[in-house]
C-alpha cells in the first residue's frame, strides 16, 4: 500500500518516534495558547504533530485560531531539524462545511443547506469574519447571482487575513506511519467505516457514520486508528485498536494533546 505516492489526499508520517495528537479545536484560540505553550518545550525534531481538524466552529475566536495555528507552525519550523512535512493538518467536518459553503451557490435547496451549516458551528465562524449569515439567506433566496455575490465576499474576508486562504490547502484526509513498521497507525478527524478502504471513506471521516468506540478489529493494514473528535461528546477512550482523544474542546471541555510512540502506546497527555 502506497497511498502517499499519488493522493495527496493523505500523508505518510514515515516512522517517528514521537507523534503529538492536537484534538478539534473549535475557535478556542486561548487554550490552543496554552497547549503550545507547553507543547514548545517537549517537541523535538523527529516527532511529528497531527492536528485533527475543527479549527473553528462554536467557539468565539476562529480567526484568532487559525493565526495561532500559523504562528506555531512557523515557530516550529525554526526549530534546526524541524521540517514543514513534520507537521499535518487534517479537515475535519468543519471545514469540510467551509468549503462547501464557498459552493453554496451549486447546492440543491441552498437555503436549507446554509441553515443546518449554521446550526453545526458556521455562525461563529462567519462572524468571525465579519460576514451576515442573514445576508447568504436572503442571498440563497434570491437566487444564483445573488449567492455567487455573497460566497465571493466571504473570499473577500478570508484573503484579509494572511495565510488563511493558503491554510486550506494543505489539509489533509488522513495520515499514517510507515505500513512497512510493526503498528501502522492511522490518524482521522472523527471516524472511519471499516468496510471502505481508505480512499473510499468519503464523508465517514468527518461525520463519523458508525459507532467508531465500537470497532474492536484493526482496519487493516493499520493497528490502530486514533482521531480527534467524537460526534457524540463522550470524551477519551482507548479500546485497543481505535483511541479518541476528545476532550470536549468548544462544548465546555479540554483541549487535548496526546502523544504516542511507534507501537501506538500513550506515552503523556497534555489538556488546557
Amino acid at each position: 500500500m502506497r497511498i502517499a505516492d499519488f493522493d495527496t489526499r493523505f500523508i505518510s508520517l514515515g516512522t517517528p518516534k514521537r507523534i503529538w495528537t492536537i484534538s478539534a479545536i473549535h475557535g478556542e484560540a486561548q487554550r490552543l495558547m496554552d497547549l503550545h505553550d507547553a507543547l514548545l518545550d517537549l517537541v523535538r525534531p523527529g516527532d511529528r504533530i497531527v492536528y485533527h481538524g475543527n479549527y473553528v466552529g462554536y467557539g468565539e475566536q476562529p480567526c484568532e485560531t487559525i493565526d495561532e495555528l500559523l504562528t506555531f507552525r512557523r515557530i516550529l519550523l525554526s526549530i534546526p531539524g524541524m521540517i514543514p512535512d513534520d507537521i499535518v493538518y487534517l479537515r475535519g467536518g468543519q471545514e469540510e462545511m467551509w468549503q462547501k459553503l464557498l459552493q453554496l451557490q451549486f447546492a440543491h435547496k441552498p437555503a436549507d443547506v446554509l441553515l443546518w451549516m449554521l446550526g453545526k458551528g458556521l455562525a461563529g465562524t462567519l462572524a468571525s469574519y465579519e460576514i451576515s449569515p442573514h445576508d447568504g439567506i436572503i442571498a440563497a433566496q434570491e437566487g444564483v447571482m445573488s449567492l455567487t455575490r455573497w460566497t465571493g465576499k466571504i473570499r473577500d474576508a478570508v484573503r484579509k487575513h494572511p495565510g488563511h486562504d493558503i491554510f486550506s490547502t494543505i489539509l489533509r484526509r488522513a495520515a499514517f506511519t510507515g505500513i512497512e513498521s510493526e503498528c501502522p497507525l492511522l490518524f482521522v478527524h472523527a471516524g472511519i467505516n471499516p468496510e471502505h478502504s481508505l480512499e473510499n471513506q468519503g464523508d465517514s471521516f468527518w461525520w463519523g457514520n458508525n459507532d467508531f468506540n465500537a470497532i474492536h478489529v484493526p482496519y487493516t493494514p493499520f493497528q490502530k486508528v486514533i482521531r480527534g473528535f467524537d460526534p457524540k461528546h463522550r470524551g477519551m477512550n482507548i479500546n485497543g485498536v481505535t483511541t479518541t482523544i476528545d476532550g470536549g474542546c468548544g462544548f465546555g471541555g479540554s483541549l487535548v494533546c496526546a502523544s504516542f510512540d511507534s507501537s501506538g502506546n500513550l506515552l503523556e497527555t497534555i489538556q488546557t
